[in-house]
């Protein structure tokens, strides 16, 4: 059977239109109810940590800070201006911030990371499990990192150029394969600790990243109909998140009972 990296390069270019709909994903959104009416005693004033996607900014999720400031939640960014640095050094930085939120609110902290924000999420979990309550991952490919549009891989191949020749503020081809981040992504390959609320939101539309890439057996698998990059604006992944935060914030997560298998 091929593998999902070798599927994705028989997609070609025109899986990337579908990305052009996030301004339509954007205004519905903004009429959606549960956007507009948000509930300020849901968050109880939880600490949330958001991580952007890659090559994106900690602004790329101001609405959902908006929404989740709106909602009684405790926001804070990740502290990115680019989030395409070194792996091991953006995960200690998202460790600090996640202990600076705890200390702020004594609660342990959820974290909505997109893309490869989800990622870095999923990692930070199986590291300090004793401080994440749970992880939202949106469209990130969690079981092959590389199960992306050959665009988006270019892109990576491009920084990673970039860092390994002295640029500041970019990973390298170390940080990719090498001893630099190794420890990063054995956590993203260690078992997910059973204490920690998991879930994985994912499109089939995703023009970005193969959807099937989404789906770690260890997560709860919430799908939606959304772009790639229109998952910060989606109102159908926005209610996905407000049903995982009141779920992370019970005494014991929901859990699968068993891994979910990968479709063919």
């Amino acid at each position: 059977m091929p593998s999902l990296r070798s599927q994705n390069r028989l997609l070609g270019l025109h899986r990337l239109w579908r990305e052009g709909r996030t301004g339509l994903e954007l205004a519905a959104l903004l009429r959606d109810p549960t956007y507009r009416r948000a509930d300020a005693r849901a968050g109880r004033g939880r600490p949330v940590l958001l991580v952007p996607g890659f090559l994106a900014p900690d602004e790329s999720l101001g609405l959902l800070a908006g929404w989740l400031r709106r909602s009684g939640f405790h926001p804070g960014g990740a502290g990115m201006r680019l989030n395409a640095g070194c792996f091991t050094t953006a995960l200690d930085a998202l460790e600090e911030r996640a202990e600076a939120l705890r200390g702020a609110t004594k609660g342990r902290v959820a974290i909505i990371g997109q893309s490869h924000g989800g990622t870095l999420g999923r990692s930070l979990a199986a590291r300090r499990p004793d401080l994440v309550s749970g992880v939202v991952a949106m469209g990130s490919p969690l079981v092959d990192p590389f199960a992306i549009h050959p665009v988006a891989r270019l892109h990576v191949r491009v920084v990673g150029a970039l860092g390994s020749l002295g640029a500041p503020g970019l990973f390298s081809r170390e940080c990719l394969e090498g001893e630099c981040c190794a420890e990063v992504r054995r956590a993203a390959e260690r078992p997910f600790p059973p204490a920690v609320g998991f879930v994985s939101v994912y499109s089939r539309t995703d023009g970005i990243v193969d959807w099937r890439a989404c789906l770690d057996p260890a997560a709860e698998h919430v799908e939606v109909h959304a772009s790639h990059i229109g998952m910060a604006v989606n109102a159908e992944v926005y209610a996905a998140i407000g049903v995982a935060l009141e779920r992370f914030g019970a005494a014991v997560p929901r859990r699968l009972e068993r891994p979910v298998a990968l479709p063919v």
